[in-house]
This record gives C-alpha cells, sequence and structure tokens, in this order.
C-alpha cells in the first residue's frame, strides 16, 4: 500500500513537473504594443491596460515600444518588432502594395481630435500664407503628414513638410525652425494654454469624420496567434472603459506620463478620451464607408497607393472589454 502510493505521488510529481511549463507558457506569453509616440492618447491607453493588470487577466504580458512617428511604428511592425500598433488605414493600405501584408483589426478613432495646424503666438501667419513655408509633421506617411498633404490640397497651398519626429514638433515650432506645425493632443492644448501657440486650423473641425485609426496587426500575425489578438484587444479596449469611468485616476495619469498640468490632462480627457470609439467593431455598418473616406482623404494628399477597403480591415476580431 505504502509502495502503491508512493509510486502514484512520484508520478503526480512528474506529470506537474512536465506540465508546469506549458501552463506557464501559455500564461506568460508577450504581445509587443507598438505605440506612435509618447504624448498621444494610444499610450495612455496602454499604460492604463498594464497599471489596471489587464494585460494580466487576459493571461498575456504586454511590453510597451513608443516609436517616434506612426510612420516608424509601422515599419517597426513590418520589421517583426511589434505585434500590434495603432495607426491610421493608409499606411495599412500603402503598406499592403509594398508587401507588408497587415489589416486593421479594430475601429479606435472616428476623427482628428485635439489635432491642431499652430503657429507661436506672435505669428502673424494664417492657413494661406504658408504658401512656400516650412510646415514640422512628425514623419512622412504618418498621421501628421496625411494632415499636412490634406491643407495643402484642400486650401490650394503648397509648402515644404518638415519631419521632426512626435517630440520635436513643439521645440521647433517655438524656437522658429518651422514657419508651423501640425499638433496633436495634448501638447496643442498645452501650447495654446500656456500662449505660447495659437490655433490657425482645427482639422477635427474641420476634416470629415473618417476611421483616422486603428489598431493593426500582420495577416500571418493574426493567422498565427488569434488568441493574442483576442486579448490585447479585449485588455485595450477594457482600459479605455475604465478610463472613461474613472476621470480622476485619469487625468492624474495623464499628466503625471506626460508631465503637465492637471487642467490641460482634462482637456485630453474631454475632448480626446471620451470621443474614442468603444466597441471597437470593424464589423459594424458605418465602418467600411469610414474608411473608404480616411482613404480618399489620404488620396486627395497625394497618397497613391491605395487598396479596396476589403483588403485594409478584418472583421475577425471584436473587443470583449477586459473588466
Amino acid at each position: 500500500m505504502n509502495i502503491s502510493r508512493r509510486h502514484a505521488l512520484a508520478s503526480l510529481a512528474a506529470v506537474t513537473l512536465l506540465t508546469a511549463p506549458a501552463t506557464a507558457f501559455a500564461q506568460t506569453e508577450t504581445i509587443r504594443v507598438g505605440l506612435p509616440t509618447k504624448t498621444y492618447w494610444p499610450t495612455t491607453i496602454a499604460e492604463t491596460a498594464v497599471r489596471q493588470k489587464l494585460f494580466e487577466k487576459e493571461g498575456i504580458k504586454a511590453e510597451l515600444t513608443i516609436y517616434r512617428s506612426g510612420a516608424e511604428t509601422f515599419e517597426g511592425m513590418a520589421a517583426g518588432a511589434a505585434d500590434i500598433i495603432l495607426d491610421p488605414p493608409s499606411l495599412v493600405s500603402a503598406g499592403r502594395k509594398k508587401g507588408v501584408m497587415s489589416r486593421i483589426v479594430a475601429n479606435a478613432a472616428m476623427g482628428n481630435f485635439g489635432w491642431q495646424l499652430m503657429v507661436p503666438t506672435k505669428s502673424t501667419l494664417g492657413v494661406k500664407d504658408l504658401n512656400g513655408k516650412k510646415v514640422a509633421i512628425t514623419a512622412a506617411g504618418s498621421g501628421s503628414d496625411l494632415l499636412a498633404l490634406w491643407t495643402i490640397q484642400d486650401r490650394k497651398i503648397d509648402f515644404t513638410r518638415v519631419p521632426v519626429g512626435g517630440g520635436g514638433l513643439v521645440p521647433n515650432l517655438l524656437a522658429g525652425n518651422v514657419d508651423a506645425a501640425v499638433v496633436y493632443s495634448p501638447l496643442s492644448f498645452q501650447i495654446s494654454k500656456s500662449g505660447e501657440a495659437k490655433t490657425i486650423l482645427d482639422y477635427s473641425k474641420e476634416v470629415p469624420p473618417n476611421l483616422t485609426a486603428g489598431w493593426i496587426v500582420l495577416d500571418k500575425y493574426a493567422e498565427a496567434k488569434p488568441q493574442n489578438v483576442q486579448k490585447a484587444l479585449n485588455a485595450l479596449y477594457g482600459a479605455l472603459q475604465f478610463m472613461r469611468a474613472n476621470k480622476d485616476v485619469t487625468v492624474k495619469l495623464i499628466a503625471d506620463l506626460y508631465e503637465m498640468p492637471a487642467e490641460i490632462a482634462a482637456l485630453e480627457y474631454e475632448n480626446t478620451i471620451m470621443k474614442l470609439e468603444t466597441a471597437g467593431d470593424m464589423g459594424a455598418a458605418n465602418v467600411p464607408a469610414a474608411v473608404q473616406l480616411s482613404l480618399d482623404l489620404a488620396k486627395l494628399g497625394g497618397l497613391k497607393d491605395i487598396v479596396p477597403v476589403e483588403d485594409v480591415i478584418s472583421t475577425k476580431f471584436k473587443p470583449v472589454p477586459t473588466k
């Protein structure tokens, strides 16, 4: 009886040793999240998901990487350095033409919330006066570049687009190295409130509503690890729901992350966070038209590599926000 019991315990121990590593691996598999720039709402969402342990609740670990622009983020994914990123549909379209096969798996924003064309406060330049001038963008092919190109087309002017990275927009604008800059929130709110710069074009009001940003993965990653994609989306949209339901916590996080006054963080909360897409469903009836409009606007701005909407989006995933 004792011998049989010892054999049973030994067998149980062996089974435990054999199965434990596999279980641990399944619980700690890492998904690499690529973010376009530091002081931007996707970073706030991803940081919230990490701090509220939402990725952990989904059984995965998140590794966040912050790039200098949307274009650089897309390049990072194409190079295999990121598994899921946030970027505009235009980069997906252009990427497919170049052999980078990816799709938008979740809708994140239907507008250019907080994006503004800005000049130093003492500048006398209006939008029309930028003809022949220099305008700062983050990088070629990025969201800021698309807005700059849209401005050129819509206002029938021409200016030189100067790529300076996300962290270089405000310093180069205030130093006078450029005449204007396409600035995203909350930086746009911050330098406006401080009196250092002023808005001459508010893109959230001027550009027709369209799908401006979505969470993107490579086709091969979605096929190989669909469970990781689903879990990541659950965590990210769970973070957005948490943020919307906890204003004080979110405002403090924005203020701490980006080293800005609480009043500026509150503006970002009200004017950006509360306007983001909460469902993320790419299968929603209004999504194809919104993606097509986004691509059409990019085409007006000079993008030539346009593919059909059905090649840009995937309806295989729908976020189930992590609680």
